[in-house]
């Protein structure tokens, strides 16, 4: 069965009186280049622990069980479940859960599903837009034991995370999502490839979990406190906007002013290595 196939995925539709939801950002790929592209791309291999989010109806799930050792697919709707029950019944190395990928304990369920089996641990997926930072940033901050993520997402959070420092896209997804990890893209995948289509393009990235982070820092929790009060007043310089992070303005001058950044720029413009300094100089200096 051709799940990715339209006339399929109507038919699912009609036999268990499916209906799309908005709310969840459900909108099912019908392009098999596409989801080969997204498999191959994550480098899927029979030594792999795959972890899926939002299956919908098992189009990128079978492709991926195809390849890998196994598959863990994590899905939110329970309506899906039946259905998945049924368009997954042939494979016998997929498990599929009916929980939210946000709240749940993820280290917990790879190191319970991995054990010594399975060699690499990588996520896939088609993100919901509406929640695609949100599971991200979930993912990362989780610092999970995994190679790489390699998702699909909304064309412009996709520029966002990818943009160098200096561009109007630049902000605290892109220093986040560039501190944990390499970032590359692996296909552009037009919206008349969905069912329903959404009303914009999207773009597949393969995140690359950093063995190492790409700066020094004394303290990572201060380094995103920094980038979270930066980016919270964009417009703002970064005088001001730094006192987001509840530091006074001597105390932000100072600390600029020795890692040789204008308190006058903005937070756009700094670089991880710029942020980094100042995170740094914050936890050594005297910011009382």
């Amino acid at each position: 069965m051709e799940l990715y196939d339209p006339s399929v995925i109507r038919a699912i539709r009609n036999k268990y009186g499916f209906q799309f939801s908005r709310s969840l950002g459900q909108n099912f790929l019908t392009d098999k280049g596409v989801i080969d592209g997204i498999v191959d791309g994550a480098e899927i291999g029979p030594e792999d622990l795959v972890i899926e989010i939002g299956p919908g109806i098992g189009v990128l799930t079978c492709a991926a069980a195809e390849k890998a050792g196994r598959v863990v697919a994590i899905e939110i709707d329970r309506r899906l479940i039946r259905i998945l029950a049924d368009t997954l019944a042939g494979y016998d190395n997929i498990r599929i859960i009916n929980e939210n990928v946000v709240k749940m304990d993820l280290s917990s369920l790879i190191s319970e599903e991995a054990g010594v089996k399975y060699k690499h641990v990588k996520i896939i997926g088609n993100l919901p837009y509406y929640i695609t930072t949100t599971i991200l940033m979930k993912l990362l901050e989780s610092h999970l034991p995994v190679e790489s993520i390699t998702v699909m997402m909304q064309k412009e959070v996709a520029e966002r995370i990818k943009e160098p420092p200096g561009s109007r896209a630049y902000g605290a997804l892109s220093v986040a999502v560039q501190y944990y990890c390499e970032v590359s893209v692996v296909e552009e995948v037009p919206r008349e490839v969905f069912l329903p289509a959404p009303k914009v393009d999207s773009t597949v990235l393969r995140l690359d979990m950093r063995p190492e982070p790409p700066v020094s820092l004394l303290d990572e929790a201060m380094f995103f406190r920094c980038v979270r009060a930066g980016f919270g007043q964009r417009r703002k310089t970064l005088l001001n906007s730094l006192t987001g992070a509840g530091f006074s303005k001597d105390a932000i001058r100072e600390c600029l002013e020795k890692a040789g950044i204008d308190p006058r720029q903005r937070a756009e413009t700094l670089s991880l290595q710029d942020f980094a300094a100042v995170a740094n100089g914050f936890v050594t200096g005297d910011n009382g």
